[in-house]
């Protein structure tokens, strides 16, 4: 058979809003790899907050970082676009303009704000997972080192509309929903680092699978050879791919991979 690369989203797709990862799901990856084939995260998260050991330990090929905006091999970026300086201040004056609330996203630290995030959950979520990684974005002006970020877009005060059209020939606006929106860097995405490893490994792009469940996902899962949406996935990312597996508590990656034949059936 031959070799194919196969790509994993993590929220939603790995392991569930308890960052728990089916037991299922670490079978399907390492028969997979068993059976010669390549295993990639391909996730939105930036390096510094893809740690958990739970995920870290499966033994994936490459972890693919911040929607195309950074690929590590063996423990080596072999790619990372960094945002210039005066772009990050700029942006973060321009989001604050239209009442966005930031959160830099960086291959060692994330950087928020605590008065933007008192009390809520994915702020709460972040200083756990991140501890002293998790620096602030009014104590560091200037020094930041990211390449993407996210932010949080309240209604009805944020008027993303207006910051897109300022910011728009620098980044993709990814709306999540209504009150969550990702900035990527323009030409980077999950479809555009799949490339890279194509090139890097010799993978055609037809022998490439993605699996993922949201937004940002859709790009991959269209550009990849086949595309699969979780089970629990959005509506957008469904339409964008080729197959829908069952939800992730439901087995989604391993019924997944085994449709696929990729991996033996249970």
């Amino acid at each position: 058979m031959t070799r194919k690369a196969v790509f994993f989203d993590i929220d939603g797709t790995l392991w569930d809003l308890n960052n728990q990862i089916p037991d299922s799901t670490v079978r399907a990856i390492h028969e997979l790899q068993r059976k010669g084939h390549l295993a990639f995260i391909n996730t939105g998260r930036t390096r510094a907050f893809v740690r958990r050991r739970n995920l870290l330990d499966i033994g994936f090929d490459g972890i693919c970082c911040g929607c195309g905006t950074m690929l590590e091999i063996g423990g080596e970026a072999l790619y990372y676009h960094r945002i210039s300086d005066d772009l990050v201040i700029h942006t973060v004056e321009t989001v604050r303009k239209y009442h966005f609330k930031p959160v830099l996203e960086g291959r060692y630290n994330l950087y928020l704000d605590d008065q933007d995030f008192a009390d809520d959950f994915f702020g709460m979520k972040l200083k756990d997972e991140l501890g002293d990684d998790l620096l602030s974005i009014k104590d560091n002006w200037g020094n930041w080192e990211i390449s993407k970020l996210s932010c949080a877009t309240p209604a009805p005060l944020a008027d993303v509309d207006s910051c897109r059209k300022e910011l728009g020939k620098y980044y993709q606006f990814m709306a999540h929903n209504s009150e969550v929106c990702e900035l990527v860097p323009a030409g980077h995405t999950k479809a555009s680092i799949i490339d890279k490893v194509c090139e890097k490994f010799g993978i055609d792009i037809s022998d490439t699978v993605a699996i993922g469940d949201g937004v940002n996902d859709i790009d991959m899962l269209s550009h990849a050879g086949v595309g699969v949406a979780m089970g629990n996935g959005s509506e957008e990312a469904k339409a964008a791919s080729d197959m829908v597996t069952s939800p992730i508590g439901q087995d989604g990656v391993f019924n997944a991979l085994s449709r696929l034949g990729l991996i033996l059936d249970k």
